[in-house]
C-alpha cells in the first residue's frame, strides 16, 4: 500500500473538514453565544493536524496514485477521522463530555443516522445545532465523493475512491471522468436543497431551521433543532414539504439529474423508482387505514402522520412528528420492516435499498419459474437490461452480511441487558442509518442510556451500513493486507 500518498489524502481532507466548521463559528458570532471558542479551537486542531499530516507525507516524486486497495483504506479511515475531528465541537462546548458520548453524536451525524444522545436540544447553542445538521450534509452525499470533486486540483485521481464508496449493484456514471460525476451530483445535490430551503421559508420557518432542516432532509439525516423533532412546527404544510423532499432524497440522484435535463421518460420507466414508489404508497395506505380504525379520528390526519412517517422511515431519515412506537402494532410492524427497505441504491438514504430488494424477489420468482418449467433459459432482468450472475451473487453476499451483522450485534447488545425490542430496533435503526427505533430508542427518547460498550457497537454498525459492507469487511479479510 502507498501509505505516505493515503496520509498525504487524509491530510488535505481533515483541513478541508476543519475549514467546515468555520459555517457553525458564523452563527455562534451572529447569535453571540458562548459556542464560539469551542468552534475556534476545533478548526484549529483539525487544520493544523490536518495540515501537518498534508506537508510532512507529502511524496517526494509528486506521485500520489492509489492502488485499489488503497480507494478502501483511505475510505474507511475518513469515517473514523471525521467523526473523531467533528466531536471536537461538542467536547469543547461540553454538551457531550464524554468523548464515546461526543463520537457516537458525531458519527451518527456523518453517517446520516441521526440517532442522538442529545436531550434538551432546544437549549444547546445555534453553533452546535448547525454543526450537527452540516455534518449530515456533508455526509449525505457523500464526504468522499466532495474530496473527489476537490482533491484532484491537488493532483489527485479519485476513481478509486468513488469505487469503494458507492458500491451500487448497478453503477451509473453520469460523465466518462469520476470528477465531472461527481461535481455534477454535488450541483444537483445543492439546487434540491436550494428550493427545499425557500419553500421552508414560505412555511413560516426562519432562515436558521430552514437551513438545518434542509440539510437534515436532503441527507436523509433527521437531526433537527427541537427535541420534538418536526412536530415543533405544529404545520401540515412544513410536514407535506419535507415528506416531499425525503422522498426526493430516497431516489437515485441519477435520475434527478435526468430530470433535471428535461427528460422525464427514464424516470417513470425506471424499474427501481417504480418499486420504491410503490412500496411507499402501499404501506402509506396500510398504516393509514389502522391508524384511523384504532387511533386517529380523521382520515386528514391519519393521512398527515403515516406518509410523514412511511416516507421518513423508508428513506432512513428518522424525522418524527409522532411517537410511533405508541401506534397499533400493524403499523408499528410495517414501520419495522420498511427499516430493511431504505432508499434507492444511489440516493442519500441508508438500509440495504429497493434495488437490491427487487432484484432478490425477481431472483426468487425466476427460482420458482424454473420449477415448473426446468429446460427454460431465462434470465433476471432489469428493465431490460440482463443482471448478470456475477452481480446477483454480490448483491446475495451483500444480503447475508448484513443479516449476519445484524444477528451478532444483536446478540451483543441483549449480553449488555438490553430488552429485545430495544438491542434489536438499536441494530436495525443503525445499521440501516434510520435513527429512532422502539423500547428505549423510541421517537420520544434518545440512545444516552445505552451503555457505553453498546454505543460503540453501534457506532461501528454506522459506519458499515453507511459504506454498504463490503467497504468495512473487507479490511477485517487477512488477505486485504497481503501484498
Amino acid at each position: 500500500m502507498r501509505l505516505r500518498n493515503i496520509s498525504y489524502i487524509l491530510g488535505g481532507f481533515l483541513f478541508l473538514l476543519g475549514l467546515t466548521m468555520i459555517f457553525p463559528l458564523f452563527w455562534s458570532i451572529y447569535y453571540k453565544e458562548d459556542d464560539c471558542i469551542a468552534f475556534v479551537i476545533s478548526i484549529a486542531v483539525t487544520c493544523l493536524a490536518g495540515a501537518l499530516l498534508y506537508f510532512f507525507s507529502r511524496p517526494k516524486d509528486e506521485d500520489v496514485s492509489l492502488a485499489h486497495k488503497d480507494g478502501f483504506l483511505i475510505v474507511a479511515l475518513v469515517w473514523v477521522l471525521a467523526p473523531a475531528c467533528g466531536s471536537l465541537p461538542y467536547l469543547f462546548y461540553g454538551a457531550l463530555p464524554h468523548f464515546t458520548d461526543a463520537f457516537f453524536e458525531s458519527i451518527s451525524g456523518f453517517t446520516t443516522t441521526g440517532a442522538t444522545v442529545i436531550s434538551g436540544l432546544d437549549d444547546l447553542p445555534h453553533g452546535i445545532l448547525f454543526w450537527r445538521s452540516m455534518t449530515q450534509w456533508l455526509g449525505g452525499m457523500g464526504i468522499i465523493v466532495l474530496s473527489i470533486a476537490i482533491l484532484p486540483l491537488l493532483g489527485v485521481g479519485g476513481m478509486q475512491l468513488y469505487k469503494a464508496e458507492l458500491p451500487s449493484p448497478v453503477k451509473d456514471k453520469i460523465t466518462p471522468r469520476v470528477t465531472e460525476t461527481a461535481r455534477t451530483l454535488w450541483i444537483v445535490y445543492i439546487i434540491i436543497s436550494t428550493v427545499e430551503f425557500i419553500l421552508l421559508l414560505f412555511g413560516g420557518m426562519d432562515t436558521f431551521n430552514a437551513i438545518c432542516h434542509t440539510f437534515s432532509t436532503m441527507s436523509t439525516g433527521g437531526f433537527s433543532t427541537s427535541d420534538a423533532s418536526i412536530g415543533q412546527f405544529h404545520s401540515s404544510y412544513i410536514d407535506g414539504i419535507i415528506t416531499v423532499f425525503m422522498f426526493i432524497a430516497g431516489v437515485n440522484f441519477t435520475l434527478h439529474y435526468i430530470l433535471l435535463t428535461g427528460n422525464i421518460r427514464p424516470l417513470l420507466q425506471n424499474s427501481e423508482f417504480r418499486f420504491y414508489s410503490a412500496i411507499v404508497i402501499a404501506a402509506i395506505l396500510i398504516v393509514m387505514v389502522d391508524l384511523r380504525c384504532h387511533l386517529l379520528d380523521t382520515v386528514g390526519s391519519s393521512i398527515r402522520y403515516s406518509s410523514f412517517q412511511v416516507v421518513s422511515i423508508l428513506t432512513t431519515t428518522g424525522f418524527t412528528t409522532a411517537n410511533f412506537d405508541n401506534w397499533p402494532v400493524l403499523s408499528k410492524t410495517i414501520i419495522l420492516i420498511l427499516m430493511f427497505f431504505g432508499g434507492s441504491a444511489g440516493s442519500t438514504a441508508g438500509g440495504i435499498k429497493c434495488l437490491r430488494i427487487l432484484l432478490i424477489l425477481k431472483q426468487g420468482y425466476l427460482e420458482l419459474y424454473r420449477l415448473i418449467h426446468p429446460h427454460a433459459v431465462k434470465a433476471v432482468k432489469l428493465g431490460k437490461r440482463i443482471v448478470y450472475p456475477e452481480t446477483m451473487a454480490s448483491i446475495w453476499g451483500f444480503f447475508i452480511l448484513y443479516l449476519a451483522v445484524t444477528i451478532i450485534a444483536f446478540i451483543l447488545l441483549s449480553s449488555l441487558g438490553l430488552d429485545i425490542m430495544t438491542a434489536f430496533s438499536a441494530v436495525v435503526a443503525t445499521i440501516g442509518n434510520i435513527g429512532p427505533g422502539f423500547g428505549m430508542i423510541n421517537a420520544a427518547s434518545t440512545y444516552a442510556d445505552i451503555p457505553a460498550a453498546g454505543k460503540w457497537i453501534l457506532s461501528f454498525l454506522m459506519i458499515v451500513g453507511r459504506l454498504e459492507i463490503y467497504t468495512v469487511i473487507i479490511l477485517l479479510i487477512p488477505e486485504f493486507w497481503r501484498k
